[in-house]
């Protein structure tokens, strides 16, 4: 078995999530900022490490750990270790924007342009790639929203 770290950023403004879309693969999902950590990285620096590379955003505060979950392709032998995290996104962000990600962990090494917008909670979060919605629940319940 082959364990990666992941770690999860769902970042809000106000009751807005922040989500993307690959610019370059319209059929994906939308998604959440994520990526791997390496083990002797500091989760809570990883996560803030990983939102910043994906959107840009520099005005971040780490609110609160969610939870941690395992994560496994259907036959792929690697676990996705995946903690999931809620930052706040301070001062007056743009409502869509689009950012490349110049150093990918995984898949291309070209930068990957993605395009990110917020959604109002929690009525209009779209359906999301597969797990990126494991701790949405807790994060409306941290934020006394109703789904």
């Amino acid at each position: 078995m082959d364990l990666k770290h992941k770690v999860f950023a769902y970042i809000t403004h106000g009751s807005r999530l922040l989500v993307f879309d690959h610019v370059d693969f319209p059929d994906d999902a939308p998604q959440v900022p994520a990526g791997t950590r390496p083990e002797d990285e500091d989760p809570e620096a990883a996560v803030l490490r990983e939102a910043w590379e994906e959107t840009g955003l520099e005005d971040l505060r780490l609110e609160a750990f969610l939870g941690q979950t395992d994560f496994t392709w259907a036959g792929s032998d690697t676990v996705f270790r995946r903690r999931f995290y809620h930052l706040v996104c301070g001062g007056l962000p743009p409502s869509r924007w689009q950012h490349y990600e110049e150093h990918p962990s995984e898949g291309p090494t070209d930068p990957i342009l993605f395009e990110l917008y917020w959604v109002d909670l929690p009525n209009d979060v779209p359906e999301m790639a597969p797990g990126h919605d494991a701790f949405l629940q807790k994060l409306l319940d941290r934020m006394n929203l109703l789904l």
